[in-house]
């Protein structure tokens, strides 16, 4: 429709005023946008109600258009495309109707998207028990679907994230014979870390995935340790008490109308002189909706909390925050090796599911790292206890104990340990 393509061009020559930015209408008309500057990039727009679509709910129907083709990146990447909208911090934010679409979808959160233990349960279904052959395709060896953590900007995917599992046992303070919970526990990588490296005595993981827990029973069947357990279990329903507490890449799925019960439950596990550390995909600005694509097809029932509702939810619970960390940009050099991963074997991931499904997780991968980039999405790292004596009260530990647990690593014979100690303790004691 014409007065939408008006709409349409008028909005996109307002946000883009640098790069070379060019798009061409199914009837052959060719808009160019910018000051020409930079690499080109160039969209196709293959039917007259794209420019519709667009306007009434650009944050849902742009991923949904380039997963159904209509939508096509004839120059340029995915990814190259987000980055020129989202770079200046504006992008599709400034559409109109956007105001009226947020009010509805909160509507339509409070009447269906409560995560209950049924629909918490479906929920991780349908993301995480994907065929475990597609996983490999960009994870690291380890399975660690979570931001990892570059402690030197030239560190590998795998080294990244075992420096992931390295920094935040460190702020754990585990100590050998210690219990520990670990809620989300995937695929059973960090549990399985902390039982090896950490030294703990015993080990108890909860998942909702019937593929994760598949797998993380038989990591720990094949390394004989029958002092780590994983079970199919939601949080609610756990019993008993713990030394530490450990949640990756959970958080997001909860809800903000379960973060009271999550932290009155985790209050109630942690013992008196517990640590509890909690990671999690936040954002620095005002609560909010999730991104409505993102919902819709990627993570259901999921919520980046802002800082202000997990410090509100603690301060019910009977915990305390002894320390808030704020990784930045990790998350977007995670994503980066992930999608550059996914797309050198796509040809295998083809083979395993159809197009529509290829370009939404290419869809996927590529909004998230632009969105850690260039938008307001961050990582927590909360360190939470119910007394303020039981953590140190600087921060010099983390290095040492870091620094302790790279020599365990090596002594194990890990592989992501294979870097001279002495380049490792440098990094470390950088604190970089």
């Amino acid at each position: 429709m014409v007065w939408a393509e008006n709409i349409l061009r008028g909005l996109l020559n307002k946000l883009v005023t640098r790069g070379s930015f060019e798009v061409e209408l199914y009837n052959g008309t060719r808009w160019t946008f910018g000051d020409g500057s930079g690499k080109r990039i160039v969209v196709r727009i293959a039917d007259r109600k794209v420019a519709t679509e667009l306007i009434r709910d650009p944050e849902v129907r742009f991923g949904e258009l380039y997963m159904d083709g209509r939508l096509e990146i004839v120059e340029g990447t995915l990814y190259e495309l987000l980055e020129l909208l989202l770079q200046h911090g504006v992008g599709m934010r400034r559409f109109t109707g956007r105001k009226l679409f947020l009010m509805a979808r909160k509507i339509r959160h409070f009447l269906f998207g409560r995560n209950t233990l049924m629909r918490s349960r479906r929920n991780v279904v349908h993301h995480y028990d994907l065929n475990a052959a597609f996983y490999d395709l960009f994870l690291d060896t380890d399975r660690q679907y979570s931001c990892a953590y570059y402690a030197a900007p030239d560190m590998t995917l795998e080294e990244a994230q075992r420096a992931k599992c390295r920094h935040l046992a460190a702020k754990l303070l585990i100590d050998p014979g210690m219990s520990v919970l670990d809620i989300g526990s995937g695929w059973g990588g960090l549990g399985l870390y902390l039982a090896e490296v950490g030294e703990a005595g015993r080990v108890k993981g909860v998942t909702l995935s019937d593929e994760q827990l598949a797998v993380a029973q038989k990591r720990a069947a094949d390394k004989g340790y029958e002092h780590v357990k994983f079970e199919l279990q939601d949080y609610r329903n756990t019993r008993g008490t713990f030394d530490r507490l450990i949640s990756v890449g959970m958080f997001e799925h909860v809800g903000p109308e379960n973060y009271d019960t999550f932290f009155r439950k985790a209050s109630d596990l942690l013992a008196d002189d517990g640590v509890f550390m909690l990671h999690t995909i936040g954002h620095t600005s005002t609560p909010g909706l999730t991104n409505g694509w993102i919902t819709k097809y990627i993570f259901p029932g999921g919520h980046l909390p802002a800082l202000s509702e997990v410090v509100t939810a603690v301060e019910k619970s009977g915990l305390m925050m002894a320390d808030v960390e704020v990784l930045r940009h990790h998350y977007a050099d995670t994503l980066r090796e992930w999608r550059a991963r996914f797309m050198a074997q796509r040809d295998k991931a083809l083979a395993l599911y159809d197009e529509r499904f290829c370009r939404m997780w290419e869809c996927y991968l590529a909004l998230c790292e632009a969105a850690f980039r260039f938008l307001d999405v961050v990582v927590y790292q909360f360190q939470l206890t119910h007394r303020n004596d039981v953590v140190p009260i600087t921060r010099d530990y983390i290095a040492k104990r870091e620094a302790a647990l790279f020599a365990r690593e090596k002594a194990l014979g890990e592989p992501t340990a294979a870097r001279s100690w002495r380049d490792m303790a440098t990094v470390i004691s950088s604190g970089c």
